[in-house]
């Protein structure tokens, strides 16, 4: 048996909290599995640690505040053999990973070094290129800088997630607005060439025995006129009791044919996009796919939550890998990256 700790929350703010709680409850209902796993959770809030016994609101206020130090003993206490990330803030995906590589403990996912990499846009998208990807033409600009890029383009903040403060502009004039919104997120901001619109698609890679697999794509319905980019409206929602929910769960999106023309070279970009930005375990990949049938590069969203509604887990569930396994055989591969033995006290 392995004693798997969920890492739940954010240092940053509430909403971040809220995120990963949406995403990690659902994780531990889909896969508990008491002959294979004991589960611990860790819910990391702006004001310290906490180690609640389930993640109900309740549960969490009534498990006691703890300060870092506190909580690493509280780690080795519990003898813990592998970590899964469940955290979404920037620090969430690298200071706290690498909190568990000093501690010894291995994790699902991808390395700090690499989650801050994908979570740059920027520099993505230039390491993805460099990878043989098409990428639309871009530029980053700060604040007082007037983009070069001919629109229609794309304005959105090189480090925030769900399209917030995403704006599609038509005309020149538009710039200094749409730019003005990108940097209430961020010191720079990433203007790209409009791709026209085709299609839009993800497609996420997971190692399976020594492979990199492709998985069958997602498709988001688009409207040439009426939904030419998703924005921040398209991913989340907060329902009428204040708790975040899914939009594009909501008959917006779909899994596509096996068959599609389009599939298989989304399918070898992502994998190139994979082995350009150093992953391991699964990434995940949009793309923006041109009236030509051309899949470009849009972005990497490099985590897993492992809950049933993940895009990740929607698509092995697809290719016939269901939840359980998918689960399993990342937590194997990184309990065997831990550098303590099992179950020790650390």
């Amino acid at each position: 048996m392995l004693r798997v700790l969920h890492l739940v929350g954010s240092g940053v703010d509430e909403f971040f909290c809220d995120l990963s709680r949406l995403y990690a409850a659902d994780c531990l209902a889909a896969t508990a599995d008491p002959a294979r796993y004991e589960f611990v959770v860790a819910y990391v809030t702006p004001q310290g640690w906490r180690f609640p016994a389930g993640l109900d609101p309740e549960q969490i206020a009534a498990a006691p505040l703890r300060t870092l130090p506190e909580a690493v003993a509280e780690i080795a206490r519990a003898g813990v053999d592998v970590m899964v990330p469940q955290m979404f803030c920037r620090p969430g995906m690298t200071h706290h990973r690498a909190l568990f590589e000093l501690l010894g403990i291995g994790y699902v996912g991808n390395t700090p070094e690499v989650m801050a990499l994908g979570a740059d846009k920027a520099l993505a998208r230039a390491v993805v290129a460099e990878g043989g990807v098409a990428v639309p033409a871009g530029e980053t600009v700060r604040a007082g800088q007037v983009p070069t890029v001919r629109p229609p383009a794309v304005v959105k903040p090189v480090d925030t997630d769900n399209s917030v403060g995403v704006t599609l502009v038509h005309d020149p004039d538009g710039f200094e607005v749409a730019v003005k919104a990108a940097l209430v997120h961020g010191d720079r901001a990433l203007v790209e060439e409009f791709v026209p619109l085709g299609r839009e698609v993800r497609c996420a890679v997971v190692e399976r025995d020594g492979h990199l697999v492709g998985l069958p794509l997602e498709e988001y319905r688009m409207d040439a006129v009426d939904k030419p980019v998703r924005l921040a409206d398209d991913k989340l929602a907060r329902t009428g009791d204040g708790d975040l929910r899914l939009v594009a769960k909501d008959a917006r999106s779909w899994i596509v044919d096996a068959g599609d023309p389009v599939t298989g070279p989304v399918q070898d970009a992502a994998r190139a996009a994979f082995r350009a930005l150093g992953c391991r375990d699964y990434g995940l990949f949009d793309f923006r796919i041109d009236p030509d049938g051309r899949p470009w590069f849009l972005e990497a969203g490099l985590y897993c939550s492992f809950a049933r509604t993940s895009v990740v887990v929607t698509m092995a569930e697809a290719a016939g890998i269901g939840v359980a396994d998918l689960f399993a055989d990342a937590v194997t591969r990184a309990a065997a990256r831990s550098t303590t033995p099992p179950g020790s006290d650390r």
